[in-house]
Order: C-alpha cells, then structure tokens, then sequence
C-alpha cells in the first residue's frame, strides 16, 4: 500500500469521513553554509524526498481538528479560528496555528473549519527541519483549499515570520526557502541578504549522501542557537564602526584579516571568523562541484565541519563521532554536521560501493563511544513544497 493510500485510510478511521486533498512538504539537508543564513551570507541546501504530509478535508464549523501520526498520544487538537494566539499545551500545532494567524493578518480569507492529518517522516529533532516542514505543508494546504493569491516565496516568509515572532526562535530564512523552492537533483546556492539564488545540478553519480542521525535531540528555541546570533550581531556592530557593512557575509578575507584587531573578545572573534570563511568555503563549493572537482568539494566539507567545531562551538560529541570516524573510512568524500547542531544529523557523501561497509563501521564506532546507536538514510534529493495529485 503506497504512502498515500495508507494516510487516505488513515484518515476516515480518526475524522469518519473521506479525504479530499493531499499536501507535502519536504525536509531539507544543508550541503555546506552552517550559520551563515543569519549573518547574511550563502548557503546550499536541497530538499530531500522524506517529509511530511498534511490530508485534509473542510469540515462544517470554525475549528479545526489536528491529528499527528507522530504525536497519537496527544489525540485530536482542537483550535479556533478565531483564537490563534501561541499557547504551549498546543504542542506542535503552533507550527500550523503561526501559518493561519500569520496569512490571515496579511488579509487572506480563513473562515472554514477543516480536519487535517499530518505525518512526518522526518525524525522529530533531527535538524532536518521538521518544523520547517510542517509550516510549508500547512502554507500549500492553505493556498490550495482557500485559493489563497500567494507566491511561494510568501509562504516563505511566512514560515519565518512564524519561527521569529511567533514560536520565537531567532533563525535565518534557509530552511523554509529550501523546502518551498526545491528541485529534485539540484542544491540552490541561496544568498540570504538579498534572496537571489540558482539552481545547481548535483551531480554525485557514483557517490550517495548519506544522513547520519545522532539521536540526540536538540531543542533549537531553547539552546544556545539565539546566543550565537548575539555574538555575531556583537562581532558585525564593533566591525560597523570602522567599515561600512550590514552582513558578515559581506565580508571576504582580506578585509576581515585587515581588520580582525578591531574585536577584543576571542570568542567573539572565533565567531566572526566561522561566519565569514563558511560563506567563502560555500560559494567555493559550488564553484568546485559545477566543474566536477568532487575532491576538492569534499575536502571544504570536512573544513566547514572543523571549523563549526573549533570556532562556532555546536557539533558536541556526538556530531564529532560521525563526522571524525567518517572520515577515516574508505570511499569517503567529505563529511560534516547540518543543521544548527547541537545533536541532529550530519552528512556523508561516500562511493556507492563503500556505502553498505560504511554504514556498519561507523555505526559500530558510534554505539561503542556514544552507548547508544545512530540511524543512516540514504537521501534523495526531491523537489519543494507541493500538492500531491
């Protein structure tokens, strides 16, 4: 029985009645360009084909009735139409309830009821974006069943706005630009100052990605991702009284080298220094990928891994374990932490022949170092938010 089938079953067992329209919206991998999003500089993610499905049909009130396959213990929950604001015992609905407050206050119409089933198959707090997800999937279905006039590029900024102000964690706009615009076999090279991006072939024939989940969760509004953001903002002020600059990502080495004196604090500085040579090594990957330099793309892999270890501080042992034993194995290109780290997954990109071998030696490390096992996928690269016909 395919995916949908079972979702469509699934759905007249809990709401007692048919489905009528199918939405999906991605997961997201980060191929390099770690916290760069914020600090104004590139990124390279692609979409990946696992994700999460929203089926739902109009019901004759003005609630709607949300239900997680994830969460089935938390049962139906009711929300108004009229009462969106955030409140925490809703759980993962705020993700939803952020989108139509959000789409209604920019004068969209959103006045009927509907029963909405949703499945995720990104493993929740995996820093594959599963937030982002369930808020693109909620954006499409919304477009869809009111005929919103929306670009994606709205739901977009919308998904933001809902991370920011509603849900209130402080992140760049990567991962809901990655989900909404994202082609199947191809990385987008995004520049997050003005949100000019293209469209990059990813050729890696002979070679599979794969994720690496540590297993550990990561809370992203609750860890130290906003305290990062306010050591750059520190680093870019101090550097604003002498150069003339919105973004770290404005800066290329020579000028950051120039004038690296002018920040006093060590930390501060390591952090600078990760944000402005992570969007120097993201724009050099593509350029090496787009002339098949595979080695050579690898190898600045590995160095964005070294340095969100050495200078930005967010791997942590377990994200150190996969990375640094993949790198010892055969068939290896490059390895790194995706994501905004502190748990969640990392990357591989590793010879198909060597992938089957790899898996076992590195979860075996894994396991003997960390007492508990990671999960490897395969990742397919696939395209951006949709309905599903």
């Amino acid at each position: 029985m395919s995916t949908i089938a079972m979702l469509k079953d699934q759905f007249k067992n809990i709401f007692n009645k048919e489905a009528e329209r199918v939405f999906f919206a991605p997961g997201r991998i980060n191929l390099i360009g770690e916290h760069t999003d914020y600090n104004g500089g590139h990124v390279f993610p692609c979409s990946i084909t696992l994700g999460t499905y929203a089926v739902v049909s109009f019901n004759n009130s003005n609630k709607c009735s949300l239900y997680s396959m994830n969460f089935e213990n938390l049962g139906k929950i009711e929300i108004d139409l009229n009462n969106l604001d955030y409140k925490k015992e809703d759980n993962w609905t705020n993700y939803v309830k952020g989108m139509i407050q959000t789409l209604k206050n920019q004068g969209h119409t959103i006045d009927k009821g509907m029963d909405i089933l949703f499945f995720g198959e990104i493993p929740n707090g995996a820093g594959l974006s599963s937030s982002a997800s369930i808020e693109l999937v909620s954006g499409v279905l919304l477009r869809g069943m009111f005929n919103l006039d929306v670009e994606m590029l709205d739901l977009i900024k919308a998904g933001k706005a809902v991370e920011n102000n509603y849900i209130g964690v402080n992140s760049g706009i990567m991962d809901q630009f990655a989900i909404g615009m994202g082609k199947k076999d191809c990385a987008i090279l995004l520049d997050c100052n003005t949100l000019e991006f293209s469209y990059a072939p990813v050729k890696l024939d002979a070679y599979d990605i794969i994720i690496m989940n540590t297993n550990k969760r990561r809370e992203l509004a609750d860890s130290k991702y906003n305290e990062r953001r306010a050591e750059c903002e520190e680093a870019l002020r101090i550097f604003k009284t002498k150069l003339d600059i919105n973004s770290l990502g404005e800066l290329d080495a020579e000028t950051f080298e120039a004038n690296k004196s002018l920040i006093a604090d060590e930390v501060i500085l390591k952090r600078a220094k990760h944000a402005v040579y992570e969007n120097i090594r993201t724009v050099n990957a593509l350029e090496e990928l787009n002339k098949g330099n595979l080695e050579v793309f690898g190898k600045l892999i590995n160095e964005s891994h070294i340095s969100l270890k050495n200078d930005y501080e967010v791997t942590g042992k377990e994200l150190d374990t996969l990375a640094e034993t993949a790198w010892k194995q055969e068939g290896i290109l490059g390895a790194r932490m995706t994501g905004a780290g502190f748990g969640g997954c990392a990357i591989a990109i590793v010879k198909k022949t060597s992938t089957e071998e790899f898996i076992k030696n590195v979860g075996e490390v894994y396991l003997k170092e960390i007492g508990y096992k990671a999960d490897f996928y395969i990742a397919n690269i696939g395209d951006g938010a949709k309905e599903v016909k």
